[in-house]
């Protein structure tokens, strides 16, 4: 599959480079967070690219929830566990990083998988600015653009069928919550295929350190973020 070039395997275990972690985010999420620069003090593996190995190695099932529990760091050696309703990924010091469990029929349609990965992690790149900025906006908030704190907390996926070749993704709804500097991020979509509803999930974040909105701060933020981008297209 199209992901095995964004890590690497050796004795039932995975690892991932800066480099891997930050084309994965630029090219496939289109994610431009500076957390995933190849060169960034504070580098993390993108969490989307875990889930994107997890669907790839172990298929997609009717449900799936994922619950994040730790930022993986360059050559994490992640063991692989033996498929089974509920998987751990630890690494080779048994810390904890991500927990998936997962119900009902199971597909490794390549097609599907491929498909709905790359359509998922796209939308789940674009996370900051085209969906927190407005939302946070609606609260006259926003996230503090020189210390940005947006933790990946969790991810469903209940899909109605997988006999399908591929799954288009389209937003419902979003939900916000908040409490002093603390915000809770709850961002709905649904999965389409051939003009038919055929699945629904969420994507659920923590925001911390929020402060009262600045137009001009977060115009500058995302004035950046976009430069960014451009600069990494045009290369």
């Amino acid at each position: 599959m199209f992901i095995d070039q964004y890590y690497s395997e050796q004795d039932g275990t995975i690892s991932f480079t800066r480099e891997q972690g930050s084309e994965f985010a630029k090219r496939v999420a289109d994610d431009f967070n500076p957390l995933h620069d190849a060169d960034a003090k504070r580098f993390c593996i993108p969490g989307d690219l875990l889930f994107s190995v997890v669907l790839s190695r172990y298929g997609l099932s009717r449900h799936m929830e994922f619950t994040f529990s730790g930022m993986v760091l360059e050559g994490v050696e992640l063991v692989l566990p033996e498929p089974g309703p509920e998987l751990s990924l630890d690494d080779t010091e048994g810390r904890h990083y991500l927990s998936i469990n997962r119900s009902g029929q199971n597909s490794m349609r390549e097609s599907l998988i491929q498909n709905l990965t790359r359509n998922y992690v796209e939308f789940s790149g674009h996370t900051f600015p085209h969906i927190l900025v407005p939302l946070l906006e609606e609260q006259g908030l926003m996230i503090n653009p020189a210390r940005p704190m947006v933790f990946y907390q969790s991810m469903i996926i209940d899909m109605e069928t997988l006999d399908v070749d591929s799954a288009e993704l389209e937003i419902d709804h979003n939900e916000l919550t908040t409490d002093g500097k603390r915000g809770d991020a709850r961002l709905m979509f649904k999965f389409i295929s051939g003009g038919e509803l055929i699945g629904r999930g969420e994507k659920n974040m923590v925001l911390g350190g929020l402060r009262e909105y600045d137009r001009t701060a977060v115009e500058a933020a995302v004035d950046e973020f976009n430069q960014r981008r451009m600069a990494y297209t045009a290369n």
